[in-house]
């Protein structure tokens, strides 16, 4: 089966009988009555419900429907309940500061918002009023003055599907937002669907979903990839699959252990939570056969610890490199010989792989001319996808900007070898002079264990500032001195816990706003024109 409307995706795998059953580390908030295991049948009744709703809420075909909440995967049952009455979903992350949600739904005038009260009032109480935004807003908790309660709703009659061309608007999701006010980037059933969720339907041998998996989605689920993964994981039909919004390794260990997962697919950020569940006794990635990791890179001694937690013959690391606008772009494999103690697994972790085959082309040119450069040296990482999105919400002209003759710009610099691979050598806003910022926190991590993440903050003029993170806030400095010894000149560290970072929704840190936060600067060494 491939996918291919998804305001029926649940109704369909229903239909063929598919019997996956899913666990879930707390009950949806759409549905919190409805517990924490769920069958394709019962998920396909939940999302016609839903439909039903925001029917009776007064969305119609064409709306935009905003849809802002916590974590969790029911925002894809949303999104397809949105599509099966004809509207356009946009999924914003619960976790954006009120001000950059503020400007998103702006930019999207959406006829319907639905939001948890929670961050109505937390935003609220941060001076912004999101009410305004939306014609029409339901609550999905409770019920506040001048909105609709999500429970009132129910018992609408189901509307029959809309059909929408391949071409036409399907889904509006954002970036990440590291650099500052997320984009908000349009797909369509053809690029988002028809382009990169068929491609992973395949059951390509030992990466592709077998029937007898049990799958791990630790993810965030307002972004894209989980739209694209729900539309594929469906499906595939494998025997179980558990979602995690959270990330509290003592938490999850149980859920883990009651149904050890063969296949995990989470944020770096989570997989770094995670991690001391790696060395327990009896710990519940023993069965992991395939790790998937996409978004941002995961640093050597986290790829080693789960590797080596796996009982597995030989387990694989699956790397996915890609953004928003484009999907997947390349991909490469880590093994446990790959990313072994030494030299040569430090000196891999950057490397993201080749280009997609038949999918993806890939281009390395001067930052200032865009001239084509030779393989080895150093520019602006260019990418040529027929998957890419439609448009950015609102910011046509940054859109176009990106677009050069066919390629797109990511923004990214790096180097392309001789082999046809890529590594990453930073963002080009976040860039420092004579060094590699994401190769040199690999470097400290790999060197120092208590490290949990390493970030560098450059500025002109200045030394990196680097920021250490460690479970308690604290760094022997002699063992950092000796860590950096043959290393560039860098300025005393930082120390945070991990919860004094500010973040985006995937976990992965705001340099800008830790960069304003502790240097009072907001300068930086690149342009940011391609942000």
């Amino acid at each position: 089966m491939k996918p291919h409307d998804m305001g029926v995706l649940f109704d369909e795998c229903a239909e063929r009988g598919h019997d996956t059953v899913f666990r879930l580390d707390r009950p949806f908030d759409i549905a919190p009555e409805t517990g924490t295991t769920h069958s394709v049948a019962g998920l396909a009744a939940l999302v016609q419900d839903m439909a039903g709703r925001l029917a009776a809420a007064g969305a119609r075909p064409g709306d935009r429907i905003a849809l802002v909440k916590d974590n969790h995967w029911d925002y894809d049952l949303l999104a397809c309940a949105a599509v099966r009455i004809g509207a356009l979903p946009a999924q914003l992350s619960g976790q954006l500061p009120p001000d950059a949600l503020r400007l998103l739904l702006e930019r999207l005038r959406p006829a319907l918002l639905v939001i948890s009260s929670g961050l109505l009032e937390r935003c609220r109480a941060e001076g912004t009023d999101l009410l305004p935004a939306a014609d029409v807003c339901v609550v999905l908790d409770g019920e506040l003055p001048g909105t609709l309660a999500l429970e009132a709703l129910q018992g609408h009659p189901v509307p029959a599907p809309r059909r929408r061309h391949d071409d036409e608007p399907l889904v509006i999701n954002h970036t990440s937002g590291t650099t500052g006010v997320p984009k908000l980037v349009v797909h369509s059933t053809r690029t988002i669907i028809g382009k990169l969720a068929r491609f992973e339907t395949v059951r390509y041998p030992k990466i592709g979903v077998r029937r007898t998996d049990s799958l791990l989605n630790a993810s965030a689920f307002a972004h894209g990839r989980t739209f694209c993964w729900t539309a594929s994981v469906l499906c595939l039909a494998p025997r179980r699959i558990t979602i995690v919004t959270g990330q509290d390794p003592d938490a999850v260990d149980p859920l883990l252990r009651e149904a050890p997962p063969t296949i995990v697919e989470a944020l770096p950020a989570t997989f770094v939570r995670f991690r001391p569940l790696t060395a327990r006794l009896d710990n519940p990635f023993r069965n992991v056969r395939l790790c998937i990791s996409t978004y941002d890179a995961v640093h050597p001694p986290t790829l080693r610890a789960y590797l080596r937690a796996s009982s597995h013959r030989a387990p694989l690391w699956m790397q996915g490199w890609g953004q928003t606008e484009t999907g997947p772009l390349t991909f490469r494999f880590h093994t446990r010989r790959s990313v072994a103690d030494g030299a040569a697994g430090r000196a891999g972790a950057r490397n993201l792989g080749r280009p997609v085959p038949f999918k993806t082309r890939l281009r390395v040119v001067d930052a200032d001319t865009l001239a084509p450069l030779p393989r080895g040296r150093e520019g602006l990482v260019l990418v040529r996808t027929s998957a890419r999105g439609l448009a950015y919400v609102g910011e046509d002209g940054r859109w176009e900007a990106k677009q050069h003759g066919g390629w797109w710009n990511t923004g990214d610099l790096g180097v392309r070898h001789r082999n046809g691979s890529v590594r990453l050598l930073d963002r080009e806003v976040d860039r420092a002079h004579r060094l590699s910022c994401l190769a040199t926190e690999d470097v400290v991590e790999d060197r120092l264990p208590e490290v949990l993440e390493c970030v560098l903050l450059a500025t002109p003029g200045e030394p990196p500032l680097p920021v250490v993170v460690t479970a308690d806030g604290t760094l022997n400095p002699a063992r950092w001195k000796e860590a950096v010894a043959d290393l560039p000149a860098l300025r005393p560290p930082t120390v945070l816990t991990w919860d004094e970072v500010p973040r985006t929704g995937t976990g992965k840190v705001r340099r800008g706003a830790l960069r304003s936060r502790l240097t009072g600067r907001t300068d930086t060494c690149g342009s940011g024109r391609w942000t």
